[in-house]
C-alpha cells in the first residue's frame, strides 16, 4: 500500500514528495524529527513524541511552528490520504515520522538566511517485525563506533543527522547482529543504533542513565513506568560489557519494535539463550497499556 507524505502543506503520494535540495535538512543535517506507530489508526503517545520535538527543536534553536492540535490535523489529513485512516478491523497501523528542518536558504549556516522550517509528515503501512523476534529473540552486536559524546553532539536531540547511527547499524549487519550496542567516550554501555537498551540480573531491570549519553527513549520511559507500577525494580545505573553478556535477561525498546527480547550477543549466548520470564511480563504489561491508551468503542467491542 502507497504511503503519503505532506511537505509544507501539501501531501502527495509518497513518489511524489520533493525537497528542495537548498533545504538546510538535505545541506548539512539541520534538523530534528520523530517517529511513532498507531495502533488501531490512533497515533501512540503522541503527545509525549511532540513534547520531544519541541525538546529537540529548543536545543539547536529551530522553531517549531504548530501546536500539538495543529500536528495531530496534519499527521491525520496524511494517514487519511494514505488510506490509513479511518481505521478498519483488520487493517494496517500507521508509521508516522515527523520531519523539521532550518528550511530553505543559501549556502550558510546562518541562521537567518533560513526563515521558514520546513515539516515533513510521512504515513505509511507499518511493517510489523517477523513474529518470531519477540518469540524467539534476537542477537546484539557491541561495535567500535561510539555513540556522540555529549560535548560534541547531545544525544538528548533526535537529529536527522544519523550518520552515527547508521555507521554503528551497518557494524552490526556484518556482524549478524539485529541491532547494535554502543557505548561512550567512557566505555559504558550507551544505547544501540535504534533501541534502548536493558538488562536483567537478579531479578532487577537495569538500563543505562541518560548521563550515559543516550536518547530519552519514549518506549524506555513507558517500561521504567511499567516496572514501578508492576513493582519490579528498576534502575538506571552505568552498564558495561560484562553486565550485558552475564545478564540473566536483556532486551531492547523502540517506538515501531516495542519490547524486543535479546539472547544472544556476538558470540555470547545470554543465559538459556531463551527469552526471559520478567522480559515477557513486561512485554504482556506493553500490550495492556496499549489495548487501555488506545481504546474506543469502536475497537474495544
Amino acid at each position: 500500500m502507497p504511503g503519503a507524505v505532506y511537505v509544507n502543506g501539501r501531501i502527495t503520494p509518497e513518489d511524489q514528495a520533493v525537497v528542495p535540495v537548498f533545504d538546510h535538512g538535505f545541506l548539512y543535517g539541520e534538523g530534528v524529527y520523530e517517529v511513532c506507530r498507531s495502533y488501531y489508526g490512533k497515533p501512540f503517545l503522541l503527545d509525549r513524541h511532540l513534547a520531544r520535538l519541541r525538546k529537540s527543536a529548543s536545543f539547536i534553536a529551530l522553531p517549531v511552528p504548530f501546536g500539538d492540535d495543529g500536528f495531530a490535523a496534519r499527521i491525520e489529513d496524511t494517514m487519511k490520504a494514505a488510506a490509513l485512516s479511518p481505521w478498519t478491523p483488520g487493517g494496517p497501523d500507521a508509521y508516522i515520522r515527523i520531519l523539521l528542518t532550518r528550511g530553505i536558504g543559501e549556502l550558510t549556516y546562518d541562521p537567518a538566511a533560513t526563515p521558514v522550517p520546513t515539516l515533513v509528515i510521512i504515513a505509511r503501512a507499518h511493517k510489523a517485525p517477523d513474529p518470531k523476534i519477540y518469540d524467539e529473540g534476537v542477537a546484539l552486536s557491541i561495535v567500535p563506533i561510539q555513540r556522540n559524546a555529549p560535548e560534541a553532539l547531545n544525544p538528548l536531540i533526535k537529529s536527522n543527522n544519523l550518520l552515527n547511527n547508521a555507521m554503528a547499524m551497518q557494524r552490526a549487519l556484518g556482524a549478524g547482529g539485529f541491532e547494535a550496542v554502543m557505548r561512550n567516550h567512557r566505555g559504558e554501555l550507551a544505547e544501540c543504533s535504534q533501541s534502548n537498551l536493558f538488562v536483567v540480573s537478579g531479578g532487577v531491570v537495569r538500563t543505562p542513565p541518560l548521563e550515559a549519553g543516550l536518547l530519552a527513549g519514549i518506549t524506555r520511559q513507558l517500561v521504567l513506568d511499567l516496572c514501578r507500577e508492576t513493582r519490579v525494580p528498576v534502575d538506571e545505573t552505568t552498564l558495561h560489557d560484562a553486565d550485558l553478556l552475564e545478564a540473566d535477561e536483556a532486551f531492547i525498546t523502540s517506538s515501531t519494535r516495542e519490547i524486543v527480547p535479546a539472547v544472544k550477543v556476538d558470540h555470547t549466548v545470554i543465559n538459556d539463550g531463551c527469552p526471559g520470564r520478567i522480559t515477557r511480563a513486561l512485554m504482556a504489561a506493553f500490550h495492556a497499556r496499549v489495548e487501555q491508551l488506545s481504546a474506543t468503542p469502536e475497537n474495544s467491542r
